[in-house]
């Protein structure tokens, strides 16, 4: 594929443009396991050269989206294959009917690793670290109070990336795109108040003063209880 400096900007669009509309169809089930598609198909459908709509189906076949068989063509895959922590299909799930699954399912992986992130941010944080996650939660509630939701989304989702990454868990931090996709469709789904529950904004202090008072005990108490408020929210 061309590189991001080496092509043009109306051609980036049309390449996210085409992974976007494929990747949609596929989740959404509009384009069932086992369909086929074809280099020429799609060439005629998106009106593009036969070298985007193979850059493209890589995309999507690093996704486990699909796959290229000799003589059969591009092979939509069910989704026990996806790629199931790409924050593409993530969000493309919780635009779909799937949702509700979606978000079970991710909220049962949060409470699984976010509590011991917590804690392992209580041992493991830098002394930098300590003093931005108070600053962040002071924000929060800050924002939420004023009922500023699109500040208050991008503070909570730089909140819980810190979390992940000084709990010094490197798997852990990887899954920050993860987070990221759960708290933003939270909110673009309506899913979120327009002023967000004292009780969360205690929450995210209750963690923030453990984190920096190096008491991972606390620390992961108040992260379970700040999931189980949200989990409630959702579910």
């Amino acid at each position: 594929m061309l590189s991001s400096q080496g092509r043009a900007p109306a051609a980036a669009v049309k390449y996210s443009s085409i992974i976007e509309e494929l990747g949609r169809s596929i989740v959404s089930g509009e384009l069932q396991p086992g369909g086929r598609l074809t280099i020429e198909g799609l060439q005629a459908r998106f009106k593009v050269s036969r070298t985007v709509i193979r850059d493209c189906m890589r995309i999507l076949e690093s996704m486990n989206l699909v796959f290229s068989k000799r003589r059969v063509g591009i092979v939509v895959q069910a989704p026990r294959h996806w790629n199931v922590y790409d924050a593409r299909i993530i969000r493309w799930r919780l635009e779909g009917t799937s949702r509700a699954r979606q978000f079970k399912s991710l909220m049962e992986l949060r409470c699984a690793v976010e509590p011991l992130a917590a804690a392992g941010a209580a041992r493991n944080a830098t002394q930098e670290q300590r003093a931005v996650v108070v600053n962040l939660a002071q924000q929060l509630r800050a924002l939420g109070e004023a009922g500023r939701l699109d500040e208050f989304l991008a503070v909570d989702i730089e909140f819980h990336a810190l979390l992940l990454l000084a709990s010094g868990n490197e798997m852990f931090s990887a899954l920050d795109d993860v987070v990221t996709e759960v708290l933003r469709g939270r909110t673009t789904q309506g899913l979120m108040p327009r002023t967000p529950r004292e009780y969360s904004l205690a929450s995210h202090e209750a963690v923030a003063a453990a984190i920096a008072g190096s008491d991972p005990d606390a620390a992961e108490t108040e992260m379970r209880n700040l999931l189980a408020e949200v989990q409630e929210a959702v579910t």
